[in-house]
């Protein structure tokens, strides 16, 4: 059977006949938007419920649709084990050789019988070498190892940074993920804690609250620092001192610097952050199949990471736009422990969350479990599909037909499905779709194109991923892993201080005079030196030095309204003075993000100060400089918007070509499946057509051959008739002419007959020209709309100059360290920037 790829359809197996126990030739073809109401996947060790599960998301990769995969198991990770060219030497590093043995053969003889048997079933199901290619290059998978570098490790600290959420329209939001955080925390340290009662609950996530309406992000050693001295003062009417003692909160901090202290928890801080956005599209918009292996980790440290894990994934959803089309998926394979009926673990609130609010935008949550009494039932009333297998109790069937009667609301076959479930065989399975009127169908499934060798170990995830982890891993700064500040020391006074004063000059009035603060400690400035001459030096002295620069704090307000373009700007730049009188370079200058609330009034005690160039006393001098940034900012800065030619699609303001190429892929993925659709419509008419016409000339055929059967008898009995009238000497010319009469009679009937069955294979074979002319244009807008999500180009917006304000311009005395090196009798100074 060849398969015609259709867009948005998963191809997952064929029909099965249970009765009969045959395989039927009619693919099971599943709507991929079917799954934004979500997926269950229940079925007993052995039932296939793996193969089904991976089935599915290679259809997705095909689709382009990425998924974030949460692998307890291990098994997910076969999804790396795609061999196009299906050669035994590309299945021989992955073998289980303990199978091998047992079965008397090499290694190398189990590969090759491995190879033969893939390509074999593969073609059994209509799949090849080119549908493994396409797979392959339809997304890029990736295994990501949490608490573990085998993989590409994950840096969990990104979920305590302050979401990019509003307070005032979003504060629900922002309170249900700082409670799944602070519940995953706590879990991660023993502590099983309401949110309601626990002290060490309340207390947190209230710290949370605090910096995060600061828009300030945390981190672990602040947060240990917050549980010891509160920010707040009080929580509800009592002060925190009596709500929590103060001896009790450094017993939850000691205990949470023993889990940031511990080597087994570095792992957890290095690697990449937890981005949802980046673990499902690269940074060409490429779609991502983001494999967490978690095999490795203990109960507790699984729930803190699923969690964790769970709300980023709310939060970049609630920032997408909706959609009813499949824009992404969240698969979990063995959900057990995570999503129980009664007990209530932190990830089990996210998770019910997805399943209540991700089908407004475009995100499907597929589930898969052994034990139906795992899983909560009145939680999944909002899952449309449910793929059964074989279940091994009878009371895993009674408590999935009770789930799934409160599921189907009524649905009038859920009662007979009792003795369908008791009688599936491996990898065949029962589907019930609420979106499908004749559901539901018993199938088996497909053959996986993955090899499907059963849970990789953690060296095989890293000899898998060695290269790619080279690529993608960025280790977190030393100081945001252990929390500590390195030492400062106090700067010697060198005597190498000629021309340099100990105060700033005088200057008019009414020039602003600002001082950077000092942000580079001298040990740290001397480290960068050293690393700049490349050898090891010790200064005879070192000075803190200011130097004179100019700042600049400008905004700039850029409009456009046909591009959708109304956005506000600031630049704070740092120039070197002018030379003379000549102007300033602003193309020289540096942006900072010191604001100028970060600017000072006053220097640091004790710091030496560099000549003032001629002019930059005097206040008309700022006037001539603010004209000059304005004409800096007018020249140079442009708001860079996207623009989707095909689409007509502007990028949004601060929205990256990355962000825009894949908002372009969903408008993209909506008009292809509404294109897709009316091209069904239109098909399906001439379909039901020819199958209609079809029909009726089997009948005719059938009355044609009944017909023509009956005539030849008749005039055999005829001939025979005759034949014996002769020998008695009864001749008869009547009985001649009718015999012939009916032999013409026979004739036209068989000619009837073969005309009917050229008939018949012209409709076979109109039939198949549809297929071909549907599959040929369901290709044509696939490629339509694919080449259209690439036709980006650049467009820039330049702010008018009435709308540039150069509002603080003012001499700004900028913090260097120096350092007076020794060479024999010759000195010298460098300088390092302190700011």
């Amino acid at each position: 059977m060849k398969i015609v790829e259709k867009l948005g359809a998963f191809y997952l197996g064929k029909q099965y006949d249970l009765s009969s126990g045959e395989l039927q030739d009619i693919p099971v073809i599943y709507d991929a938007r079917d799954l934004t109401t979500h997926g269950v996947i229940v079925g007993m060790t052995g039932s296939g419920k793996t193969g089904l599960a991976i089935d599915i998301l290679e259809e997705a990769a095909l689709d382009k649709v990425p998924a974030i995969i949460i692998d307890p198991k291990g098994d997910m990770t076969n999804l790396m084990l795609t061999f196009p060219e299906l050669k035994p030497e590309d299945f021989l590093p992955w073998i289980n050789e303990d199978d091998a043995e047992r079965k008397g053969l090499s290694p190398e003889e189990y590969a090759r019988k491995t190879a033969e048997k893939w390509r074999n079933g593969l073609a059994k199901w209509g799949e090849g070498p080119e549908r493994i290619k396409s797979l392959k290059s339809s997304v890029d998978f990736s295994i990501y190892t949490p608490g573990s570098s085998a993989g590409i490790p994950v840096n969990v600290l990104q979920s305590l940074k302050a979401p990019d959420l509003s307070w005032d329209t979003e504060e629900e939001i922002i309170r249900e993920k700082i409670l799944g955080t602070v519940s995953a925390i706590l879990g991660l340290l023993g502590i099983e804690a309401d949110p309601v009662r626990s002290r060490e609950h309340v207390l947190i996530s209230n710290i949370f609250e605090y910096y995060w309406r600061q828009g300030e992000d945390l981190d672990l050693p602040t947060l240990i620092m917050a549980v010891q001295k509160p920010p707040m003062k009080r929580l509800g009417v009592f002060d925190v001192d009596t709500f929590f003692p103060e001896k009790d909160r450094f017993k939850l901090a000691m205990d949470m610097n023993s889990l940031l202290a511990s080597p087994s928890f570095q792992s957890w801080l290095e690697g990449v952050p937890l981005d949802i956005g980046g673990f499902l599209h690269d940074e060409n918009g490429k779609p991502r199949h983001s494999i967490f292996y978690i095999a490795h980790l203990n109960d507790q440290e699984r729930m803190f990471f699923v969690t964790l894990l769970l709300e980023q994934v709310i939060s970049w959803m609630r920032a997408q736009p909706g959609t009813t089309s499949l824009r992404a998926i969240v698969y979990m394979d063995e959900v057990f422990g995570f999503f129980p009926p009664v007990a209530e673990p932190p990830s089990k609130r996210p998770m019910l969350t997805l399943l209540k609010q991700a089908r407004a935008f475009g995100v499907g949550v597929l589930l898969a479990t052994q034990n139906p009494v795992d899983l909560d039932y009145k939680g999944l009333t909002n899952a449309g599909t449910w793929f059964i297998g074989k279940l091994q109790t009878e009371r895993d069937k009674s408590r999935l037909l009770d789930g799934l009667q409160s599921v189907a609301a009524g649905a009038g076959k859920v009662e007979d499905l009792e003795k369908s479930i008791s009688t599936l065989a491996p990898r065949v399975f029962l589907l019930h779709n609420v979106h499908d009127p004749d559901s539901p169908h018993v199938f088996m499934t497909r053959w996986a194109m993955s090899y499907l060798r059963g849970p990789l170990t953690r060296s095989q995830i890293q000899k898998l991923m060695q290269e790619k982890k080279s690529k993608v891993i960025s280790q977190a700064p030393e100081e945001a892993v252990s929390g500590q500040v390195s030492s400062v020391s106090e700067p010697s006074r060198g005597k190498e201080t000629a021309g340099f004063q100990t105060a700033p000059p005088s200057i008019d009035p009414d020039v602003e005079q600002v001082f950077l603060p000092v942000r580079i400690d001298a040990d740290e400035a001397l480290e960068t030196l050293k690393k700049e001459l490349g050898y090891q030096v010790s200064p005879a002295s070192t000075s803190l030095v200011y130097r004179p620069m100019i700042y600049a704090d400008v905004s700039a307000h850029f409009y456009n309204a046909r591009r959708g373009v109304d956005e506000d700007m600031e630049f704070m730049l740092i120039a070197p003075p002018p030379e003379g009188r000549s102007k300033i370079d602003w193309d020289d200058a540096e942006e900072t993000e010191l604001t100028p609330d970060d600017l000072l009034d006053s220097p640091e005690d004790g710091a030496l100060f560099d000549d003032l160039p001629k002019g930059l006393e005097s206040a008309s001098t700022y006037t001539r400089i603010a004209r000059g940034v304005r004409d800096y900012i007018y020249r140079t800065k442009r708001v860079k918007i996207f623009y989707n030619p095909v689409l007509k699609v502007y990028s949004k303001p601060g929205e990256s070509e990355r962000d825009f190429k894949i908002r372009c892929q969903d408008i993209a993925r909506e008009k292809r499946d509404a294109e897709v659709d009316k091209l069904s419509e239109k098909f399906e008419k001439k379909r039901l057509s020819l199958e209609k016409k079809l029909a009726r000339e089997k009948k005719e055929l059938e009355e044609d051959q009944d017909r023509y059967e009956a005539l030849k008898r008749e005039t055999y009995l005829s001939a025979g008739e005759s034949v014996l009238g002769f020998l008695l000497g009864r001749r008869s010319t009547r009985a001649v002419s009718s015999i012939s009469r009916k032999h013409r009679i026979a004739a036209q009937a068989k000619a009837d007959i073969e005309e009917t069955e050229q008939v018949i294979e012209q409709i076979k074979e109109d039939l198949k020209r549809l297929e071909e002319e549907i599959s040929e244009k369901a290709k044509e807008i696939s490629d339509k709309w694919a080449e259209a999500t690439e036709n980006v180009t650049t467009q820039e917006i330049r702010a008018k100059k009435s709308d540039i304000d150069p509002s603080f311009v003012a001499l700004a005395w900028a913090p260097f360290w120096m350092f007076v090196l020794e060479s024999g009798k010759a000195k010298r100074k460098k300088f390092v920037k302190a700011y």
